[in-house]
């Protein structure tokens, strides 16, 4: 396990949409403990695999001082409730904006094991398990704002120190692998 360099808004691992995982293998749980691993060096309350590069459809989460991982989720709001309150992303240090969430979810799918996992959440865990799988998506939170406000943010982040062509690494293909599952 290590702590990895998170890929930044601009990166284009973060528009493209995450493959399946097929394989439950050691290569899985290694990508598992890189993830926690960062997002805690990183203090957010999540990570997902495109944000490292990985364009595997997994994440991590940290929340009420509970840590977990779902693999290749599927996410249904639970109720109509929503919510709009900042949201922020490691691969957009230093910003915050009013996003609408559902306030309720519950998602399936597996963990690192290939284990049946449900989960339900309201509130942060909720808003934490809808941000993490855009990622796997290929949509960043800002996408999620309405035209004026994504202008706006949009701009803003642009005149960030990190934007740019030149300010992080090109993003190597996403490793894309089958199994027979």
């Amino acid at each position: 396990m290590s702590v990895t360099p998170i890929r930044l808004l601009g990166d284009p691992v973060l528009r493209t949409p995450a493959a399946p995982v097929v394989d439950f293998d050691a290569e899985l749980r290694a990508l598992v403990g890189d993830l926690t691993e960062t997002m805690f060096a990183a203090g957010g309350a999540g990570l997902a695999a495109p944000q490292l590069g990985v364009g595997l459809r997994v994440f991590t989460w940290y929340v009420d001082g509970e840590v977990g991982h779902l693999v290749n989720p599927d996410v249904e709001p639970v109720g109509a409730e929503t919510e709009e309150a900042p949201e922020g992303c490691l691969s957009i240090p230093g910003f915050r904006y009013d996003c609408r969430r559902h306030l309720h979810v519950a998602a399936t799918g597996w963990n690192l094991h290939g284990d049946p996992v449900r989960i339900e959440g309201s509130h942060l865990l909720a808003r934490a398990v809808q941000h993490e799988t855009d990622h796997l998506d290929g949509v960043v939170f800002v996408d999620r704002l309405d035209a004026g406000a994504r202008a706006a943010a949009l701009a803003e982040i642009a005149a960030a120190e990190w934007a740019g062509m030149g300010q992080y690494l090109p993003a190597p293909e996403p490793v894309v692998k089958a199994s027979p599952h």
